[in-house]
């Protein structure tokens, strides 16, 4: 048997809370955590937004963050416990031994430093590599990570590459020490799908190329399945389930293990259309203020009453920017929208209070689209006064009505956002929009920022509540899993355009064009050998191109 290189045992982490108008306490938030990691293998920890992932990958460093305490258990990296030993020993630990790679790139990165300068600073530091020897490791880093122009690339400044290739700069930032422990932190969760195939590929190569230990931090099973020997699933701190990656995707013994791996198995039947759509976007093209170039070019698309228009496509792709236009933010240089039966103005400014509540918008981020101070009661009524005129009793009736239609309950309606989960923040901005009564709802990646678990609750919400309601919504995503179980129709958009536009079945259905081909291939899929499916499938077309 192999020695373990990281070896956690019975680890306790806890932190401080300070409650409002209560004395602070202390609380544990990872209870007892035990696992071992070979040399050359991946432990993937997947969970929920605080089930104690990157905790306890920080805790492979001797770190807590944020006031967070690591106060029982072992952990042993190289044949020593590191929360035994002395500060100067941890210093050479993190960024020798042990590196990180963290979710947001751009975040990471210094931006006005050159990025080779900051790959090469670790190894340097630490003594490992001289600046030379450094930075012709980084040249080979970058090359077997598939950056563009390996032997440049280093000179220019984060701002001047992509998403995708500034995380995988830090992969090779994290490599270059040559360490034996990387800890991955979601390093794809915030790029999109066909970027995610292209660093996952990378860091799966880079791992198997050098031989590094890794543990892959994750929400999503799909990608952890792919990079993991092992899976650890994680909730509120403790082990759920612990197993090699076959039997965590293929025979789960868990029902919260079995969940995950059958989250997204919404079954929603598509829809016929109705004669007449309730919103029809006409040849819209738009720019934005104070600029000379088009970012939507010639956009037409219908929805129909009581269905959902699935808006899909890369970041930059113009999604988000035609629901600025559709709302007024952005007034189109060509074109018109139709809504209701009326045609709308092109500036907010100059529509009716009738074109203002028909149609409403919930946003991705609900952390930024509640007024912190005021509570969930005052948040859903904001409408109810605003458009029907309801007070006092009358308005609280109606808001109970609406925390029941959102399955939240009346006991949250004197509540604050602080003290609710992400998905009861994004359910309340779901009623806050129902409030209005509307016949469209346009909602902007509302599921991207959940965990996979909440977001099956929330979409499996919108359907009932269009069922009830009849309301129509305007779903702008990148997943092209939320697609299957929302959409009745879709619209692909790449660079401004729509690139294919129909029906679920039509769009989902072969001969694709090339983009829409390569946006349905890159969706992860819950096996094992699907990556490697999928680039063996991408070599061999373009070897016949």
């Amino acid at each position: 048997m192999t020695e373990p290189l990281l070896k956690v045992r019975n680890l306790k982490i806890g932190a401080t809370v300070y409650p409002p108008d209560e004395k602070p306490h202390d609380i544990e938030i990872v209870h007892g955590v035990s696992f071992d990691l070979e040399p050359g293998k991946v432990l993937g920890l997947i969970g929920e937004s605080g089930a104690g992932k990157s905790t306890i990958g920080l805790a492979s460093m001797a770190y807590g963050r944020g006031g967070v305490m690591i106060t029982g258990g072992e952990v042993w990296v190289n044949g020593r416990d590191i929360l035994a030993t002395s500060l100067s020993d941890i210093r050479s630990l993190r960024g020798g031994e042990v590196t990180y790679v963290s979710q947001s790139a751009a975040a990471s990165f210094n931006p006005a430093k050159k990025i080779m300068e900051q790959v090469i600073e670790a190894a340097v530091s630490q003594g490992k590599l001289s600046k030379r020897d450094a930075e012709a490791k980084a040249v080979e880093l970058f090359t077997k990570l598939g950056l563009p122009s390996p032997e440049t690339i280093g000179n220019r400044y984060p701002h001047q590459v992509s998403g995708g290739q500034l995380q995988r700069c830090m992969t090779a930032l994290a490599l270059c020490p040559e360490p034996d422990l990387v800890v991955f932190d979601e390093p794809t969760t915030a790029l999109d799908v066909t970027t995610q195939i292209d660093v996952l590929a990378a860091i799966k190569d880079a791992i198997r190329d050098t031989g590094v230990a890794a543990l892959y931090i994750t929400h999503d099973l799909a990608v952890v399945a792919q990079v993991s020997d092992d899976i650890m699933v994680l909730r509120q701190g403790e082990t759920v389930e612990y197993g090699d990656t076959d039997q965590i995707i293929n025979k789960p013994q868990e029902d919260y293990t079995k969940a995950l791996v059958s989250v997204r198995s919404i079954n929603h039947e598509e829809k016929q259309p109705s004669p007449s759509p309730v919103l029809s976007c006409q040849n819209i093209t738009a720019r934005y203020r104070g600029t000379n170039f088009d970012v939507l070019h010639n956009v037409s698309v219908d929805l129909h009453p009581g269905q959902t228009l699935a808006i899909v496509g890369e970041s930059g792709s113009g999604k988000s920017t035609l629901a600025r236009v559709i709302t007024g933010l952005l007034p189109p240089s060509d074109g018109q929208i139709d809504f209701a039966g009326r045609k709308l103005t092109p500036d907010l400014a100059g529509r009716s209070i009738e074109d203002l509540r028909e149609l409403q918008m919930i946003y991705q981020m609900a952390d930024v689209a509640m007024n912190p101070r005021q509570t969930v009661g005052t948040i859903i009524g904001r409408p109810l006064e605003f458009y029907f005129g309801l007070r006092g009793a009358e308005k609280r009736k109606r808001i109970n009505e609406l925390l029941d239609e959102i399955e939240m309950g009346n006991g949250f309606i004197d509540r604050y956002p602080a003290e609710l989960s992400g998905g009861q923040k994004q359910r309340v901005c779901i009623a806050r929009s129902l409030a209005a009564n509307p016949k469209v709802i346009i909602c902007d990646e509302v599921t991207s920022a959940l965990d996979p678990l909440v977001a099956d609750g929330i979409l499996k919400l919108l359907l009932d509540l269009q069922k009830r309601e009849d309301v129509a919504y305007l779903f702008i995503t990148h997943d092209l899993a939320t697609v299957r179980a929302i959409a009745d129709s879709i619209a692909v958009m790449h660079q401004g355009k729509v690139v294919r536009y129909g029906s679920k079945s039509e769009v989902l259905s072969p001969p694709f064009d090339d983009y829409t081909d390569l946006l349905l291939s890159s969706v992860p899929e819950m096996r094992l050998g699907w990556l490697e499916e999928v680039i063996a499938n991408r070599k061999m077309e373009s070897a016949g191109n």
